[in-house]
């Protein structure tokens, strides 16, 4: 597995809620605002999304995509950090020095 392969698979896994302690999901205030029912149907959206593109994922790492949920689009963006949270990761495919803060955000909010 070539490591854009596995910083794929670990996004996958994020999405999928799969890597506890080595993912924090932030919401953005209109998500944050959303009624439990919606917020629920937003994450499973987003855990399922894999209608990846070229368009959408040039990079093929798997870590930007847009749902629609009753006529609103949001957004959810991975982004790799050191342990700290302080830094950008150096190598986004070590899991161990790695983690991935998944926000998930209204696309007005982009």
């Amino acid at each position: 597995m070539t490591p854009t392969e596995k910083i794929a698979h670990l996004n996958d896994e994020a999405r999928k809620g799969l890597l506890p302690g080595s993912t924090k999901v932030l919401l953005t205030p209109l998500v944050t605002a959303l009624p439990e029912p919606l917020l629920l149907h937003l994450q499973d959206a987003v855990s399922q999304f894999d209608a990846f593109t070229e368009d959408n994922d040039p990079y093929g790492e798997r870590d930007f995509g847009a749902v629609e949920i009753e006529g609103e689009r949001y957004f959810w963006k991975i982004d790799y950090y050191d342990r700290s949270l302080r830094f950008g990761a150096e190598d986004p495919s070590n899991v161990s020095e790695t983690v991935r803060v998944m926000t998930l955000m209204h696309a007005s909010e982009y």
